[in-house]
């Protein structure tokens, strides 16, 4: 019998080479996959052509124990159903046991966003004119002019940003790349930065050793400005993303820009930015209704 893991091995490959994944997105797969393959072994060590839809449904009965969240559920049923269905391509099964395995409800949890006037306090917090607070205030800036995530701004290379005409290159989910404009704060700020630096490295973000700055870095930073800001919020780089997505919207922004300026493959993934805020609602109730005073 084959071991699974020569299985799970062969789709890594593929998502690597063809589908040119992310590093993240493989090792999530490969967690999973090593999950169900320690599964495999106390349930007998099954041969991939005996596994069915009832060894599944025990699988994710043994994960609903472990009181997995209801998306790490999901995920791990979205890597079953990838994973058999390359199988039934490669020629290994004769059918995916995966397809009819249903995802968990998912709560309708709005995504955090933070007022402009938010924003504002902490984008005005680095106000000293070394280095480092120069970068600490351009990466504030980029993820708020761009709403950019955090591994597309620590990827970001000298080469992916135009200054003098705005734009940035992003390499996005599944390393798509997209341009996407900067404000003038933003590329000042940048401008700003970029000039003081005298390292050769071609990374836009570097640490004070002259490293690539990483993503627990920026995660760092991002909580240090929160704290001096005295904002009682607890607040991560994607709530700027959040937050970028939510103010174009409720500016008037059409949806399917902000679909294409935040990467996004299906618009539906950006319609759950088309929630307004309280006081925008009243605003508009205010100005239309004719009996609203």
């Amino acid at each position: 019998m084959i071991p699974f893991a020569y299985y799970s091995d062969r789709f890594l490959n593929y998502l690597v080479i063809e589908k040119n994944y992310s590093p993240l997105t493989i090792i999530n797969y490969k967690v999973d996959l090593t999950e169900f393959g320690q599964f495999l072994i106390t349930a007998g060590g099954k041969d991939i052509k005996d596994i069915d839809y009832f060894l599944l449904r025990k699988f994710l009965g043994v994960l609903s124990g472990k009181n997995f969240n209801k998306r790490t559920l999901s995920r791990k049923i979205s890597t079953l159903k990838s994973f058999f269905k390359f199988m039934m391509r490669e020629g290994e099964v004769k059918s995916n046991p995966a397809v009819s395995l249903i995802y968990p409800r998912m709560d309708k949890n709005l995504p955090k966003f933070l007022t402009e006037a938010e924003v504002m306090k902490i984008l005005n917090v680095p106000t000293d004119s070394g280095i480092w607070s120069m970068r600490d205030k351009a990466i504030l800036e980029m993820f708020y002019s761009t709403g950019m995530r955090v591994a597309e701004l620590v990827t970001l290379k000298k080469e992916n940003v135009d200054i003098i005409s705005g734009f940035a290159k992003v390499k996005g989910k599944g390393r798509k790349e997209r341009l996407v404009p900067l404000g003038e704060p933003a590329i000042q700020s940048l401008k700003r930065f970029l000039d003081m630096r005298t390292d050769r490295n071609q990374s836009i973000f570097i640490n004070q050793k002259g490293g690539t700055l990483t993503d627990r870095g920026v995660r760092d930073i991002v909580e240090r400005y929160i704290r001096k800001s005295a904002l009682n919020l607890k607040v991560s780089p994607h709530v700027f993303r959040h937050s970028f997505a939510t103010h174009l919207l409720n500016r008037g922004a059409d949806l399917r820009s902000v679909q294409e300026l935040l990467g996004h493959s299906s618009i539906a993934t950006t319609q759950v930015y088309t929630h307004l805020t309280i006081d925008t609602l009243k605003a508009v109730y205010d100005k239309a209704h004719p009996r609203a005073s």
